[in-house]
């Protein structure tokens, strides 16, 4: 085999590979969150990467909200499901801890459905939003910062109250409207 047939040879394969790959995150696009079916585990934040393995195996990477999500077997046997039906083998998944889940990795998308759904999205970021001198740095803070209540995804009103820590699940908590007296799940932020 010539160089250049070697590159060429080279060339194709790669392309091909990054085709597997663009083709895998389109099928994973449409794998919905199984407690929450209306958004998907790609815009959860869920779903991190699809990359090949240094031994050319399709691998799948997955983050659970919290480390003791319980949905995380299903998603990843749903994530299995949706590969074999797209004929992407072999492949393997991975669940991967760290960095943790943080709701700033949900998509805008994911917020407007949630919020259509009848589920507050979660209010501001997790992310450092304001700088800290260098004296701050090291501060430990084991007090959680206020967030203002979240709106009613019914009827808009930021008259709210918390009702429960927890609500269907342990990675949303209980509202009611004050005004409208509807509750609501409200997706804590992370």
């Amino acid at each position: 085999m010539t160089t250049s047939t070697a590159l060429h040879a080279t060339a194709a394969t790669a392309a091909d590979a990054d085709a597997t790959l663009q083709r895998a995150w389109a099928v994973l696009e449409a794998v919905p969150d199984p407690e929450i079916p209306v958004v998907s585990i790609r815009e959860l934040g869920i779903l991190r990467d699809v990359r090949r393995a240094a031994d050319g195996t399709l691998e799948v990477v997955i983050t659970p909200t919290y480390s003791g999500c319980p949905a995380m077997s299903q998603i990843a046997e749903d994530v299995g499901h949706a590969l074999d039906a797209a004929e992407l083998k072999p492949y393997r998944i991975a669940t991967v801890l760290a960095p943790a889940w943080t709701t700033d990795w949900m998509t805008d998308e994911a917020r407007d459905k949630l919020r259509a759904y009848g589920i507050a999205p979660p209010t501001g970021n997790c992310g450092s939003a304001t700088a800290v001198s260098p004296s701050q740095e090291k501060v430990m803070r084991f007090v959680p910062r206020a967030l203002p209540a979240p709106s009613c995804p019914r009827c808009g009103s930021a008259h709210t109250e918390r009702l429960a820590q927890f609500g269907s699940t342990a990675c949303k908590a209980l509202y009611r409207c004050i005004d409208c007296r509807e509750p609501f799940d409200y997706f804590k932020p992370y």
